[in-house]
């Protein structure tokens, strides 16, 4: 029998896999902070256990925007090429030299300094679009190979930014391919994208949590009992709702949890 906290794991379940589904960010941008700040759980154990929240979640998530044709496969690729890797390597940097996990400290700052550039990437947005589109049209041809270039890169940097802090699988990697693929991705290809790629780096990052004994088997459980209809429901109402009042809304909710991690 469930208790009050396995309900309340399985409510912040369901209400965040709805916003992945829907928008493809929102999974460790908004999770981690929930379990540590509202459910009092340890910050690494909520690091880990999100990423694996992440990665079984997205799985499904990904399904379903396949058959919905809305997922570009060799932008998953050079993403992956980018991101895994620098998961892995972090990972290892975590085993070797930081004892398996990061004290509550310094990781608090750090997941409210990811929640801070979450924010304000997604605010910014709008306004940088614009700039790059104007760029790609000056560049011609010459542009694939630098979005390329910036595609892997960035996803590098995304890649070490999950394994520390399960935070940016979605939100970050959704403002870079609609800052660098402005013309390319409309915005239920991003999400579908956005979400497909999420799933090996996450499993990665969450198997490496694993083998460091940061994950909680029955606290994960209990989200993905919410998880799953979540999920489903918010990829297929994807496209639907405004993205704007989706992206300010989200912005809002990742800065209170910013600040909250920073002060606290």
């Amino acid at each position: 029998m469930l208790t009050h906290i396995d309900l309340g794991y399985t409510a912040a379940g369901a209400f965040v896999s709805f916003l992945v589904g829907l928008t493809g960010v929102g999974g460790g941008s908004l999770m981690a902070p929930i379990l540590i700040v509202l459910l009092g759980v340890p910050p690494a154990m909520a690091v880990g256990t999100d990423l694996w929240f992440a990665a079984i979640t997205k799985t499904v998530g990904g399904a379903t925007h396949h058959k919905l044709n809305s997922v570009d496969w060799k932008v998953v690729r050079q993403l992956t090429l980018g991101s895994v890797p620098a998961a892995i390597f972090a990972m290892l940097w975590l085993w070797l030299f930081e004892g398996g996990a990061l004290d509550a400290e310094p990781l608090m700052r750090l997941l409210g300094g990811a929640l801070l550039l979450t924010s304000l990437m997604m605010l910014l947005k709008p306004r940088i679009q614009p700039a790059l589109v104007r760029l790609g049209s000056r560049m011609g041809g010459s542009m694939r190979s630098h979005q390329r270039l910036v595609v892997t890169c960035g996803a590098a940097i995304i890649g070490v930014m999950v394994a520390l802090t399960s935070v940016g699988a979605g939100a970050l990697v959704a403002v870079l391919l609609a800052t660098v693929y402005p013309l390319r991705l409309g915005t239920k290809t991003i999400v579908g994208t956005d979400i497909v790629h999420a799933v090996p780096l996450t499993l990665v990052a969450g198997m490496g949590h694993s083998f460091l004994g940061n994950v909680d088997g029955w606290m994960l459980g209990s989200l993905l009992l919410g998880s799953i209809p979540g999920i489903v429901v918010g990829s297929l109402v994807s496209g639907r709702i405004r993205e704007d009042h989706v992206r300010y809304a989200l912005a809002a909710m990742l800065l209170v949890s910013a600040l909250k991690m920073l002060a606290g």
